[in-house]
């Protein structure tokens, strides 16, 4: 009977043991696939970064119905525009900035200034949309963005917007339908 139960007491020490190890091993393989993937997907930062990522926040304020966070993120957008260094741009980037600067402003500021009003924010986003989409293909955004576009938004009219994420998320409907739409382009 003792001998029985130091049997099972070594082949649980060994189980136990290899279990950990193996649980390890996948934890650092895990770790290293995601760094690599990090490392992959990360690009050089663009004039245009601090625009792109206050645009992203006005997505996602609208996508949750959040006028509030929307009017933040078009703040900070209004301030990042005036902020962008020109001078690292190409001419012809140069030229697409000037062209899209004056509505990406008066949109941002709209935004901002019309907390509590989100349906008026989403009207200036639809518009802003189209001048972000512009830069980014133009300069890039140091990162990989989905174009999506939303059929029904504006009597069927509908409007597109840049999206970080692959998953449809959609800014012009929110909790009302927050999936419809599809993604049209992918920009790396």
């Amino acid at each position: 009977m003792k001998r029985l139960f130091l049997c099972t007491m070594a082949l649980a020490a060994i189980t136990f043991y290899a279990c950990n190890n193996t649980s390890s091993e996948a934890g650092a393989s895990a770790n290293t696939h995601e760094a690599q993937h990090a490392a992959a997907d990360t690009k050089p930062a663009t004039p245009i970064k601090a625009i792109v990522d206050h645009y992203l926040h006005i997505k996602n304020g609208l996508f949750a119905d959040n006028s509030a966070e929307a009017a933040n993120g078009g703040k900070a957008m209004a301030e990042a525009l005036s902020a962008v260094d020109k001078s690292g741009l190409t001419p012809a980037q140069q030229q697409v900035f000037t062209d899209n600067f004056e509505d990406l402003k008066e949109n941002a500021e709209h935004i901002g200034k019309n907390e509590g009003n989100i349906e008026h924010q989403r009207e200036h986003f639809a518009a802003m949309s189209e001048d972000i989409y512009a830069l980014v293909k133009s300069m890039g955004a140091g990162r990989t963005l989905y174009h999506d576009y939303c059929p029904m938004y504006n009597n069927n009219k509908g409007a597109l917007w840049l999206s970080e994420e692959k998953e449809v998320k959609n800014p012009y409907m929110g909790a009302s339908m927050p999936g419809c739409g599809t993604e049209k382009e992918e920009l790396k």
